[in-house]
């Protein structure tokens, strides 16, 4: 059986980056579960998972576009670090989530601090980069 729009499947994968590092993996944790079109996962992902057969494994790179996209420079702020709560003691690389100017709630990592400024990215972590996986099919329902 292969697995198509619409279907829930559950896979095992190992993502990792060019230079071989791992980012995410489902080794040692239950198989990771989604419905293949219902936008759970990354484009390139879905892509890879269909057509394939109950225990087919295979290697796949994922290209940026098809992935997070590209890094966009305007989702990097620069704000004043009076702009801070006074209860909150950021450090390089915690995640935090901001209000937005629409309102919305928007995760970003700090990425810089100083006595003035605190910067404050909201790009995806893996934006700008290409992802492999390898990825195992264990079920389609």
């Amino acid at each position: 059986m292969s697995a198509q729009q619409g279907d829930t499947v559950k896979i095992h994968y190992t993502g990792s980056l060019d230079d071989g590092e791992v980012f995410d993996s489902s080794e040692g944790r239950d198989p990771f579960t989604f419905t293949i079109g219902s936008g759970q996962v990354i484009p390139g992902f879905d892509d890879a998972v269909l057509g394939m057969e109950v225990g087919e494994e295979k290697d796949v790179v994922i290209p940026v576009d098809r992935a997070y996209g590209e890094r966009k420079d305007e989702l990097v702020i620069v704000a004043p670090v009076e702009h801070i709560p006074p209860d909150l003691e950021p450090e390089i690389g915690q995640e935090l989530e901001v209000g937005g100017a629409a309102g919305e709630i928007l995760r970003v990592r700090v990425v810089g601090l100083d006595e003035k400024h605190i910067t404050l990215d909201a790009n995806p972590p893996l934006a700008g980069l290409e992802l492999h996986f390898k990825i195992k099919l264990l079920e389609v329902a």
